[in-house]
């Protein structure tokens, strides 16, 4: 019987935190401050604790380093490429999370702070552009079979500027009436009763879903 051959590898977890500003969809990164890779970007990440769950570590590790929480989280994938941290054999636990612009208080702290286009990333250390451009096509590929855009919307919205999150996410524009049958036939929102009047055109109805912070699967 062949033996495995013994590894000392550390696991860590890493989390790519999406939000849409100015209709672009944006990722925030930390500095870092000390080696490896001092000065370049990198993802929100570090080690898990001795008998902590992978998810409660992501959650730390957000809350600790961005001063994020509440947020929709999802795992996405296991990275264990050898080398990819020079300081020894880690493997990381990717997440990717989700927070409409409007609900995120990011904490500034010793770590410096910014948010980047997804499509313009400085250059970033270990493998975490390979981590961000695998989160991005998990979350494209999830807005065709599920409710997952609405985690990106605002207590109250209106049907306009969700169809708008759709298409900064797909990179295409929507025929308006296709998009709000699909939305009926989903079941998703609600009507608030409310209306948004944003200038010279009829005050648009306001809308909320149904299942804030639950994300659907369609059939």
């Amino acid at each position: 019987m062949q033996i495995a051959p013994k590894t000392n590898a550390a696991v860590s977890t890493d989390v790519v935190i999406f939000t849409i500003r100015a209709g672009r969809l944006s990722v925030l990164l930390v500095r870092r401050q000390n080696a490896p890779y001092a000065g370049l970007w990198s993802l929100p990440g570090g080690l898990v604790g001795e008998g902590e769950a992978l998810e409660d570590s992501a959650l730390r590790i957000l809350l600790e380093k961005t001063g994020v929480q509440g947020v929709y989280l999802e795992q996405l994938y296991t990275f264990g490429q050898p080398g990819r941290d020079p300081r020894g054999r880690v493997l990381t636990v990717a997440y990717y999370a989700l927070v409409p612009y409007d609900r995120l208080h990011v904490r500034g702290g010793v770590e410096r702070l910014d948010w980047f286009p997804e499509d313009e990333l400085p250059p970033l250390a270990f493998d975490h552009r390979q981590i961000v451009g695998m989160a991005r096509r998990r979350l494209s590929g999830k807005l065709h079979y599920s409710t997952i855009a609405l985690q990106f919307m605002p207590e109250a919205f209106t049907l306009s500027e969700l169809q708008g999150v759709y298409e900064t996410l797909l990179g295409e524009r929507l025929d308006k009436r296709n998009f709000r049958k699909r939305l009926q036939a989903l079941d998703c929102l609600e009507d608030t009763g409310k209306r948004y009047n944003g200038g010279n055109h009829r005050p648009a109805r306001l809308y909320r879903a149904k299942s804030p912070g639950e994300v659907r699967i369609i059939r």
